[in-house]
């Protein structure tokens, strides 16, 4: 199957997920299996277009390598897909006729033993140093540059910070600040990194995905706080408040973090409860926020709140409040304000991701002056807003982390497989590790173009949607990637000392944050899909 068979494959894939979405009647409680089933067939079919796309743009030494990894992960995308729609064909209203029986079969000839076993051994010679399409001179130097400083500065630290569950030290943060990391998604007008006169996503997710390649919890996560922040108050903020505080997240003078979750709530946004009550010349917080990271470090927290319990709908009730704290760096914390005000933290013990800590906290009485409500007065009740505008970044930056973890967990498994002898033999040679190799390496390289493309969409104020598609697609990815690291590993794998234990528990937070996997899948993809059938 050649590349206009490819493109056919994937036209017959989609032609059938669209007949599916048809005999759905958009109930999205009732429907929630076939709906999650029918977001994960978008988003692979979308990233498969992507894998073939870009290798009309690549360097011609690159395209043989590139042909084979597109190859491999559009079959796998071409047989999974078919496999879900026959498995509720008869929901679907489809029926045997309509699977054209050599579809698989082509497919079939990019998964076999052979030519997984060539495709991984070529990955295995280039020491798993992929290909990469689309990026312009300024943009490789960064990625040159902060892959450097990731394996000069982060990698050596990486353990200690995970194994010892400490917090992003400040060997880590002090050069980032120097180099400008926190300043990436800020204006140049106010001392940032980003042109006043248009975005620059690709720059951000290249030296997100390189950070987090070195670690996810000692720096992969460092600039996306600032990028929703950043984008929030560029969305939101008065002319005041982006004066005072923009420059800060620049410089790094100031770290920040961002708090939406709550206990009861989990990822439905609009149902945040913390309440904020106006009082003279400002407002009074009450109430508990969880999950958020860095809150301890940061010495402000982007906090969504309830300034109104009873307009409709309930997310037009929301506001978003800058919380100014003392910046801490242990497990637990607690901040009392001259007027009595107190808000605390505590870290929550947490499997991986370790570095940034989460934390549960409790405002009681907590005071904020009129100037930090974001908009000020016309900004009351447009939380919920500034809210998305500042996660619509978010979600990307997540697949770029998700890539970067990837390529680590590749790049270690290649190098342990190539030492470690079984059986007379080095396991990269055996034709199992091979194929797994092969199909790690297809996943990432289609991930990683499939993220470069969405972050052209966005610099053209376009992507939402297939900002939740990689994101969806590349963090379930990377905790295959990541599992089968640790497999090819052995026992080795399952002990802390080595790096892609941490790799795996790791992986496993990227499809919970950011927008919770069934969340995105269901009431985000989903809906977008039934909606734009719907015209």
């Amino acid at each position: 199957m050649e590349k206009t068979g490819m493109f056919e494959g994937l036209n017959v894939i989609e032609a059938l997920a669209d007949r599916a979405l048809g005999r759905l009647e958009g109930h999205l409680e009732r429907d929630q299996i076939e709906l999650y089933d029918l977001a994960f067939i978008a988003a692979e079919t979308t990233a498969a277009r992507e894998a073939l796309q870009m290798i009309e743009q690549s360097d011609p030494n690159d395209q043989p390598l590139l042909i084979q990894l597109a190859n491999v992960f559009v079959a796998e995308v071409i047989v999974n897909s078919m496999q879900r729609l026959q498995l509720r064909q008869f929901r679907y209203g489809l029926s045997a006729r309509d699977f054209p029986a050599d579809l698989m079969e082509h497919a079939a000839r990019f998964l076999s033993s052979d030519y997984l076993s060539e495709v991984g051994r070529a990955v295995v010679l280039a020491g798993g140093a992929l290909p990469t399409v689309g990026l312009d001179d300024e943009r490789a130097l960064i990625r040159d540059t902060f892959r450097d400083f990731a394996t000069r500065v982060v990698m050596p630290r990486a353990a200690d910070v995970h194994r010892g569950d400490q917090i992003v030290p400040d060997e880590i943060l002090l050069p980032l600040r120097e180099m400008g990391c926190f300043g990436l998604s800020v204006p140049q007008r106010f001392g940032g990194l980003k042109p006043d006169d248009h975005e620059d996503s690709l720059g951000m997710v290249v030296v997100t995905e390189e950070l987090s390649r070195g670690s996810l919890g000692a720096a992969g996560s460092l600039i996306t706080r600032p990028e929703i922040m950043a984008r929030a108050l560029l969305e939101g903020g008065t002319p005041e408040q982006q004066a005072r505080w923009l420059p800060r997240l620049a410089s790094g003078e100031s770290l920040c973090a961002i708090s939406v979750t709550e206990p009861n709530t989990g990822s439905d946004v609009a149902s945040v409860s913390l309440r904020a009550t106006a009082v003279a010349d400002g407002w009074v917080l009450n109430g508990g926020k969880t999950w958020c990271t860095f809150a301890g470090k940061a010495d402000v927290i982007l906090v969504l709140a309830r300034t109104n319990t009873s307009v409709q709908p309930p997310h037009k009730g929301l506001s978003l409040f800058l919380v100014e704290k003392p910046s801490h760096d242990g497990h637990d914390f607690e901040y009392v304000q001259p007027g009595g005000g107190r808000v605390t933290g505590r870290a929550i013990a947490t499997l991986g991701y370790r570095g940034m800590h989460s934390y549960e906290m409790f405002y009681d009485d907590f005071f904020v002056p009129n100037a930090n409500l974001v908009g000020g007065a016309n900004g009351e009740g447009k939380g919920f807003y500034f809210t998305m505008r500042g996660f619509m970044g978010g979600r990307l930056q997540t697949a770029a982390r998700a890539c970067g973890l990837m390529q680590a967990a590749m790049e270690a498994s290649i190098a342990y497989a190539s030492q470690r002898r079984v059986f007379g033999q080095a396991v990269a040679d055996f034709p199992l590790t091979l194929a797994k190799i092969a199909r790690m390496a297809a996943q990432l390289s289609a991930c990683r173009h499939f993220t470069f493309a969405v972050a052209r969409l966005m610099d053209q104020d376009q992507g939402q949607m297939e900002a939740s598609l990689v994101k969806l697609l590349a963090c379930r990815v990377a905790e295959s990637v990541s599992r089968e690291a640790l497999q090819i590993h052995g026992g080795m794998g399952y002990a802390e000392e080595t790096s892609v234990s941490r790799y795996f528990v790791d992986a496993r937070v990227l499809s919970i944050f950011e927008g919770a996997e069934e969340t995105l899948a269901i009431r985000v993809i989903g809906k977008a899909l039934l909606d734009r059938r719907r015209g």
